[in-house]
């Protein structure tokens, strides 16, 4: 299966790290080879940056939606915001295992747990 390429100015549907809802993107810039570096929702105009393909840096719009506090009880999909206690506003990443998550908080990914009965 070969990647998609894609090209500034371009839309795409993906999880919004302040609306916690799928909205579309406008691509913004891209590499040679048409993988995205960085994305605008339309909706709040949160900024997101990528770099592998990798979501690495969330930078809040004009959106005033709070992030849902983090609660190790509750069970968290990729894309998903939460605001931690210490660490502020984040953005799931990945989910790792049945009881782990990756979370990006401003430009630096932490491991947290969820799903904790």
């Amino acid at each position: 299966m070969k990647a998609e390429k894609y090209a500034a100015g371009d839309s795409i549907t993906m999880m919004c790290s302040a609306c916690d809802v799928e909205q579309n993107h406008l691509v913004q810039t891209v590499t040679k080879l048409g993988k995205i570096t960085s994305a605008k929702c339309e909706v709040c105009s949160t900024a997101s940056t990528f770099s592998r393909g990798v979501k690495t840096s969330v930078a809040v719009g004009k959106s005033n939606k709070a992030a849902s506090p983090y609660d190790r009880t509750r069970k968290y999909k990729k894309g998903q915001a939460m605001m931690h206690s210490h660490f502020g506003q984040g953005e799931v990443t990945a989910v790792l295992d049945l009881q782990k998550i990756d979370v990006l908080f401003g430009d630096r990914t932490r491991r947290l747990i969820h799903a904790q009965e």
